[in-house]
């Protein structure tokens, strides 16, 4: 080969591995994937779409000029590109549209919790059998490289148990009410004006949104199939102050806590609002940051913190993404997960507050029908200075299984002296 021909064959070369590029969404994240390819123009990386509905209304003057824009899907799947960024969300059709480009031979990367979560097991079979890549680390906790350092960095360990907060919009709506008294609707609202909080934040606060990552952290660290309607939720909304004053006597806080766990055959495994002491490291996460603890049998605890949400982390975990399937280091290989017993039930103390129209007797019944259920009392908390015609006050429990005390409140629910339904908290000693 003459030494003039040597130049033209690495030009080719290099041409051939520029890795081209689809973003499927425009929105927050997809805009902000978009900015970091367009200004930090990583190495072999070629911007050549962008699909949006109403596209025409999403141009920036930004982005260069031979980036096409465009609101045909089928446009985008029959291109030549390689890869496909997948940031519109929802199940469908983004599941359709993956599936699609994954059959084409096109590698996918992803931020779509609620798709990996529902489809995520077959859609890896079939970037397998294609021989193409799927990749999501930005699905759970944003910008953190959870998914990758459970995945390879922790893979010589047996993870056995994944604590962690996983919605920022509820870590910071609960850490507001701690720190400065405001009522659950105002730290929403200010949730809401700082972009940290969607307009509808049903999903965030009724725990759908941290279920889903949860089923993925279960699938990836615990090798555990588990879909995320399986998991138990209970909701954030009837947190008040009252409740961080009382649960400041008892040397804890509330957060909302995910957590799952291998106990032999069962996974056990919930998203719920909880009572856990301020010395555990869920405690120390403040406003919208996420943590996840996973416990493993030989390396123990290993702990991934901070932004989870917001455009600009996840999308540096979407391009870290991308990068891997470019460098040819990224993987869609799974250990084989596994379908286990699932259940929600934990043996624990529990936080029981009540609001009541105050009469003589109402600790009494209390007192008799938890002893009916053979629950017992571990304490009273009484704090002076409300009204007696909505006074409330909490009961510590000792430890009882969630469905013994459900039946108990149950019954305890038809007493005519409630201002508003007892609010119960199992009180986690052990949060990681």
């Amino acid at each position: 080969m003459s030494t003039q021909a040597q130049p033209e064959l690495a030009r080719k070369s290099a041409k051939a591995e520029v890795c081209k590029v689809a973003v499927l969404g425009f929105g927050t994240v997809g805009r902000a994937v978009v900015e970091i390819l367009t200004y930090r123009h990583p190495a072999a990386i070629k911007l050549t779409h962008i699909f949006n509905r109403n596209v025409a209304s999403k141009h920036v003057s930004w982005v260069p000029k031979d980036v096409r824009w465009t609101e045909d899907i089928d446009e985008v799947l029959a291109s030549d590109v390689d890869l496909v960024i997948e940031l519109m969300g929802g199940v469908e059709p983004a599941k359709q549209w993956v599936r699609r480009a994954l059959e084409s031979g096109k590698s996918v990367v992803t931020a779509n919790k609620q798709l990996i979560a529902n489809a995520g097991a077959e859609l890896i079979e079939l970037a397998q059998r294609k021989g193409v890549l799927l990749e999501f680390g930005a699905s759970v906790a944003g910008g953190i490289p959870v998914l990758l350092g459970l995945q390879k960095g922790l893979s010589g360990d047996q993870i056995f148990k994944i604590t962690g907060i996983l919605n920022g919009t509820c870590n910071y709506i609960l850490t507001r009410i701690e720190s400065s008294g405001v009522t659950f609707d105002s730290a929403l609202a200010e949730a809401q004006q700082f972009g940290y909080a969607e307009a509808d934040p049903t999903d965030d606060l009724e725990g759908y949104d941290a279920r889903a990552k949860l089923a993925i952290l279960a699938r990836v660290g615990l090798h555990a199939q588990v879909h995320p309607e399986e998991i138990a939720v209970s909701s954030i909304t009837p947190i008040q102050p009252v409740d961080f004053h009382y649960a400041n006597l008892l040397g804890c806080t509330i957060r909302q806590v995910s957590s799952a766990a291998l106990e032999g055959q069962r996974l056990v495994a919930f998203v719920q609002p909880a009572v856990i002491p301020t010395t555990s490291p869920l405690a120390r996460v403040r406003g919208s940051e996420n943590v996840v603890i996973s416990t493993g049998k030989y390396g123990g605890e290993t702990a991934f913190s901070g932004h989870g949400a917001g455009g600009h982390p996840t999308a540096v975990a979407v391009i870290s993404d991308v990068l891997l399937i470019a460098q040819q280091r990224g993987t869609a290989q799974l250990t084989p997960a596994k379908k286990q017993e699932l259940t929600s039930e934990v043996t624990t103390p529990h936080y029981v507050r009540f609001v009541v129209r105050d009469r003589p007797g109402i600790i009494a019944h209390l007192a008799k029908v938890f002893s009916k259920y053979s629950i017992n009392i571990d304490a009273v908390f009484q704090k002076p200075g409300f009204a007696k015609t909505s006074l409330p006050f909490v009961i510590t429990l000792e430890a009882c299984g969630r469905s013994v005390l459900d039946e108990a409140l149950a019954e305890i629910a038809e007493a005519d002296f409630h201002v508003e339904p007892p609010l119960s908290l199992p009180i986690l000693k052990e949060t990681n």
